[in-house]
Formats: C-alpha cells, structure tokens, sequence
C-alpha cells in the first residue's frame, strides 16, 4: 500500500483525485501530515467518513516508529530507523541553543569513501521521500529540531529527486514551513545532481574535499575521478553566496596525511575567492581501515592558517563516537537481512 508521507501538495491533489475527493483536500492532507503529524487517516477529521475509507483504502500516513536507540554520554543520540525489510541510522544532536538531526538519505552508500564505515557497507537501496521524512516526524525530540543537515547514510545527490522531494515539504507553507537557511545537504561533488540543486532549491550547500590534490583525494574519495574537486569548486564560482545560501566545504584532518601547511596553502588556492567556510572534522577510526588521526596542535594549525588567509574555518565539536554516531561512522551492515 502507498504512503501518504512524503507526497508534496501537488502529489496530494492528484492523491485527492483518484479517490473522489474536492482538489482543497490536498491541503487539508498536507496539514494532517506535515503540520498535526497525525499517524493514521482515521484522525483526519475534516475529511468525510466516506473519503477516509477510500484513503484508507488506497494509502496509509506512513508512519513507524524507531526500532531502537542508543544514546552518547554527550547527549546525541543515534536512532535505527526500519526501511522496508532493512534498516538506517539517524542522529540527533543537542546543543545549547540548537538542535540539529542528521538525516539519511539512502541504506548504504555507492561513494565508497574510504574513512567511512557507511561506503564500507555497500549499497543496498534508496530511501523514499517518505522514508526520509519519517526520520524527521517519527524523531522523539522531532519538535525540538531547529535544524537538519543530510549528512547521514548515503549520497543525497545519487537520490536527487526524493531528496528535492523532501526539501520543497520542508520549505513550503503547505509543509513544515522552515526557512531554507535551517537546512544543509552534504554531497562528495556529483555535478549533475549539484547542478540540479543548486537551481531547485534555497537550502545550503556542503562539499566534502578531504584533500586539494587531486591524486590524493582520489584515493579517499573516489567520486574524484569523475568529478574532480577543482573543476567542482569552479562551476560553483557560477553562483551567489553571498546573500541567504552559504556553501561550506568539510574537510577531515588526518596526521601526517592531509593536515601539513602545505595542503593548507593548497586549499586556500583552491577556494580564494569563492565566499564559503571551511569545516574541519577530526577523524575517527573505523575498523580494517589505517588512517592517522590528526592531533589538536595540527587541527588548529591548519585552521589558523586559512583563517589568517581570509577564509572563516572552525573546528567541529566530535559528538557522539562512543555510540558510532559520529562523522563516518554510521552503518547498519549488521541489522540488514
């Protein structure tokens, strides 16, 4: 049976179409879901009794539950998701005054990046718009959330068009009514999909580089080879951010690997000019992989150098390593079937 979940407003009237109803229930469905959060059609009750049944008949809202939790002793907390006979890892991360869900966006990961624990996994299928979106309304503290970032299992950009899906619910008045600047998605640089995005879409921008050298990111990231980061961060020259869409580029620091002044100096080369920031992200093992961790005094001689070069870098917080819910280290390779 198809889920409600997920449908965008125009999805809906078509939905309120084939079963009968007036073309103003979409908006009444698209409130019950995405504004009253309700879980089953019955407590739809605006609609007549008569135009539940054949909903009911056709559609169900989509909602489930998460199927377990583990929580860090720095208060993020990972989630295991179902979807369909498999399963996926979502993280909630609370701050001071934020409080930020990281989202996945498929069950595995083609990019086989090779610091990270969800590209060992493989790939084992797309998540729907409703899977996705369930992540968000099925959360515990989801009416806490101050922002999101796609930055979970999967590519976002390898399911662009549930992706895009999603963000219009996320956005529009019909849906959760977020401003675009609450939400952050995270690619390695496929172009197409960018492309795609960054004409669709208000919401930021982050690009994963690892390395300015070609050669050497190549063998950390090997979406390189296609989409070689140089000619990424070109094309993004192309585009205004200096108003509302900010892009970042996120950049983890491995000792004696990437973190010398001369990668440093590479970098700036590579964005002068573009108005951006820089994330830089400690590294955090994952098994059967032999990646040096950076130590405190290379982080922040890293990001001092491209700060006094004119570029804004921060270091980001480590949360949640201890319950594998930190960067690179979500997997559910021993939850599927």
């Amino acid at each position: 049976m198809d889920k409600l979940l997920g449908k965008t407003l125009s999805e809906l009237k078509v939905i309120a179409q084939q079963v009968g109803l007036p073309p103003y229930t979409a908006a009444q469905l698209a409130a019950w879901l995405y504004r009253k959060r309700v879980r089953t059609v019955d407590e739809m009750t605006d609609i007549s009794l008569a135009g539940r049944q054949r909903l009911k008949e056709q559609y169900l809202v989509g909602r489930t539950e998460p199927l377990q939790a583990w929580q860090s002793k720095d208060g993020t907390k990972k989630y295991l998701f179902p979807a369909g006979d498999k399963t996926v890892e979502t993280v909630y991360i609370p701050e001071k005054e934020r409080a930020t869900l990281c989202v996945s966006s498929q069950i595995g990961c083609k990019m086989n990046c090779l610091f990270c624990m969800t590209g060992k996994q493989g790939f084992s299928g797309q998540l729907s718009s409703a899977e996705i979106i369930n992540q968000i309304l099925s959360l515990p503290e989801s009416e806490a959330l101050t922002n999101i970032v796609f930055m979970g299992m999967g590519e976002p950009f390898d399911n662009l068009d549930e992706i895009l899906r999603v963000l219009e619910i996320l956005v529009s008045d019909y849906g959760f009514g977020w401003s675009p600047k609450r939400i952050t998605v995270s690619t390695v640089g496929l172009v197409p999909g960018l492309k795609r995005y960054l004409e669709e879409s208000r919401c930021h921008l982050a690009i994963s580089i690892h390395s300015p050298f070609h050669e050497e990111r190549l063998r950390l990231v090997p979406a390189e080879k296609p989409f070689p980061v140089a000619a990424t961060v070109e094309m993004l020259r192309k585009y205004d951010f200096s108003h509302q869409r900010r892009v970042s580029f996120e950049y983890i620091v491995f000792g004696g690997l990437n973190d010398s002044e001369e990668h440093a100096a590479a970098f700036v080369r590579l964005l002068r000019g573009l108005e951006c920031r820089v994330n830089l992200i400690r590294y955090h093992a994952i098994p059967s992989v032999n990646l040096p961790a950076t130590n405190e005094a290379g982080i922040t001689a890293f990001r001092d150098f491209i700060n006094a070069r004119g570029i804004t870098a921060t270091i980001r917080a480590s949360r949640g390593e201890d319950i594998l819910a930190a960067c690179g280290m979500l997997s559910t390779a021993a939850h599927q079937n």
